[in-house]
């Protein structure tokens, strides 16, 4: 059996009791109307809303079939099931361990998962999760259509909260792991702080199969602790200063990316990297090690990683009118990744440095601080205005002081005079912020106003 399940086949290893006919074989498995493609079979899973309500919209969609709890009044077939969250994360489970591949790696950390997810599957030649399905709905739907023969799988595995990245080692155990780091992300759902994150992270670490090894920055403290715990029983592998992995002759190329030589036993191997930002040295060293320590050649490695440029939202940059140079980082942030990323953008030519931000979430009691700090850090690299919109917003101002702007909102950032109508035609522009700011729609934006018509 090579092909993709039919939901009978399916059927057979979730349990449940099927409605029509068996022999239909999904293309992919959906729980969005909105993207569901032709053919998917659409999971109605039970959360603030009930999947089951949405059943009519899939099938008018193109729905094929649909996995639910009870039998629905639609014309398609359906594998009926007591928990349709248990059988989706059953189905990805069961399908990986039927086409495992002889590698299967996991990625987590703060910031830069699924930018060395990236890297990481390319050096290996692996299939990868799509985009940022990385949680307990996302990666088993993924996995669901694990294609058979392929030579290795990279999962990107997230978290919220304590248990979740558990949950993800069980129905897909990895034989190697990744930590980028381990910040604050998400503090306010952790009672013990930064030690609750970490040791959340290290769920990745402890749920690694027997003979499991993982990689992380040899200067992240919290990873260093996690390789200290006595749960952490695989082999940890730093990456960096003083360790026998590392990279060394760092160079910006600009426009061009990065340039450096990754450090392994036995040799170095050189790396020239179409991303932009010593933050992406960073990530390609922990990929490039992991790989290598798996068996690939460092030499075919290295080539591999220099493929991969960046995608929306995630450092995409953009050629604007009058020499001006916008980032498209509007993905996520934190604190790090917003100062990496202004790094990155300060080694290009052009004129006024400005950084558009939607504020950072899930920061506690801390955030306001932490917001300060950032504005204060901006300020530190050389960015002479910064326009912020958001919860947070007047403490990042603060920390920045004169030449910075709070907004409310994005609308207010949009419309008002002293906003986004006020940066001059040559500016280089950092664009980031909290995917509950949707600062996507500042690129727009932007990109409107200053696009230069270049590719």
């Amino acid at each position: 059996m090579s092909g993709l399940w039919s939901l009978a086949e399916a059927g057979a290893r979730v349990g449940g009791t099927l409605v029509g006919d068996g022999e239909v074989v999904p293309a992919a498995l959906s729980m969005d109307t909105r993207t569901l493609g032709p053919g998917s079979c659409f999971v109605a899973i039970r959360g603030q809303r009930d999947g089951h309500d949405f059943a009519p919209a899939a099938v008018a969609a193109g729905a094929g079939s649909i996995l639910a709890d009870h039998e629905l009044a639609v014309p398609v077939p359906q594998l009926l099931v007591p928990d349709t969250l248990a059988a989706l994360q059953r189905w990805g489970q069961a399908r990986l361990e039927a086409f495992r591949p002889p590698h299967v790696f996991a990625v987590t950390g703060s910031v830069g998962k699924t930018g060395t997810k990236e890297l990481l599957a390319a050096a290996t030649g692996a299939w990868k999760t799509p985009g940022n399905r990385n949680n307990t709905l996302g990666l088993p739907e993924a996995l669901a259509t694990l294609p058979a023969g392929v030579p290795a799988v990279v999962l990107e595995m997230g978290m919220s909260t304590p248990g979740e990245i558990r949950r993800l080692t069980e129905i897909a155990p990895p034989d190697l792991g990744l930590i980028t780091n381990i910040g604050q992300t998400h503090m306010e759902n952790f009672v013990d702080g930064q030690e609750g994150i970490a040791r959340a992270k290290g769920e990745l670490v402890a749920g690694l199969r027997p003979g499991g090894q993982w990689v992380h920055l040899a200067g992240d403290s919290w990873c260093r602790w996690v390789a200290m715990q006595p749960w952490a029983r695989a082999r940890a592998v730093p990456v960096g200063r003083g360790s026998a992995f590392g990279w060394q002759d760092e160079e910006s190329l600009g426009l061009l990316g990065e340039r450096f030589e990754l450090r392994f036993p036995g040799g170095t191997v050189p790396v020239r990297l179409r991303l932009r930002g010593s933050h992406h040295v960073r990530n390609a060293a922990l990929a490039g090690s992991l790989a290598i320590l798996a068996g690939y050649a460092p030499g075919a490695v290295a080539q591999a990683m220099g493929e991969v440029d960046a995608g929306p939202g995630r450092g995409r940059l953009h050629a604007l009118r009058g020499g001006g140079w916008l980032l498209d980082e509007s993905y996520n942030a934190i604190q790090e990744s917003i100062l990496a990323c202004g790094r990155a953008l300060l080694t290009l030519e052009g004129g006024d440095a400005v950084a558009v931000l939607g504020c950072m979430r899930e920061l506690g009691p801390g955030a306001a601080a932490v917001h300060r700090e950032t504005g204060e850090g901006l300020r530190a690299l050389g960015f002479g205005r910064v326009l912020v919109y958001g919860d947070q917003a007047q403490a990042l101002a603060e920390g920045f002081g004169p030449g910075a702007k709070a907004f409310p909102d994005f609308e207010s950032l949009r419309d008002d005079a002293p906003g986004l109508g006020s940066i001059p035609a040559g500016a280089r522009i950092l664009v980031k912020g909290s995917r509950f700011w949707r600062s996507e729609r500042a690129v727009e934006w932007l990109l409107e106003t200053f696009s230069s018509g270049k590719p």
